[in-house]
């Protein structure tokens, strides 16, 4: 098969704790000091990273989320529960897929960053030179191809 000549490491493939290795990888390489958390008694926290960077300082809890669908808004308020139960000054939400518009306003609001797979291959690239498949993309739904006014075709974006 011709997908079996690709030699990207496909984010997919990786077991949880692979994945979350590689997310706390990428936030060494980052500049920041990160650690993985126990899978049994992570309590919502998949890695913990700190910095002394005075924009980014104090301590950042991430939660790496191997995904091939929507990560929901469920996952974004839950991050927000522990951030608060850790007394965190932020958070970070990675995924190999991608989130839905009312989970980007809610980090917006919350101090959250949200990076979704298209974000995480590029960073993987950049900061450990890794090509990688992050997952797959979203699926959006048809635009109308017509302007219902004039009937031509409307703008493409």
């Amino acid at each position: 098969m011709v997908s079996d000549l690709d030699s990207r490491k496909n984010l997919l493939k990786l077991n949880p704790t692979e994945f979350e290795h590689l997310v706390r990888e990428l936030f060494c390489a980052m500049g920041a000091e990160a650690w993985t958390t126990l899978p049994s008694k992570d309590g919502g926290v998949d890695a913990v990273a700190t910095s002394k960077n005075i924009f980014f300082g104090g301590v950042c809890l991430i939660q790496a989320k191997r995904w091939s669908n929507l990560v929901g808004l469920d996952a974004v308020h839950a991050l927000t529960g522990v951030m608060a139960d850790h007394n965190a000054t932020t958070g970070v939400l990675v995924t190999t897929s991608w989130f839905g518009r009312a989970s980007e306003q809610f980090a917006q609001r919350n101090r959250i960053k949200l990076i979704n797979g298209a974000e995480l291959k590029h960073l993987i690239k950049e900061h450990l030179g890794i090509e990688v498949v992050p997952g797959v993309a979203p699926k959006h739904k048809p635009r109308a191809s017509s302007n219902k006014q004039t009937g031509r075709p409307g703008p493409t974006q």
